[in-house]
């Protein structure tokens, strides 16, 4: 299957927009108050938080991989 050049360059952007998006919201979550109890240890919340995380950076990863190949190939 080819994908055109205008939609290889939206998977491209789409893929950077969550690799630089993502961990600034990661920063966050984790100054939050609610990302640790009064022991320090990291929260249903955090941990909720980190996998969502995790998974959208690696479905960004890969549709940007995606839209490269596409492009390239």
């Amino acid at each position: 299957m080819e994908i055109p050049a205008v939609l290889a360059w939206i998977l491209v952007i789409s893929g950077f927009w969550s690799l630089i998006v993502w961990p600034q919201f990661l920063r966050r979550v984790m100054r939050d108050p609610r990302a640790r109890d009064d022991a320090g240890k990291a929260t249903k919340f955090l941990t909720v938080h980190v996998v969502l995380v995790a998974v959208s950076m690696v479905l960004g990863a890969a549709t940007a991989g995606i839209g490269m190949a596409a492009l390239l190939g």
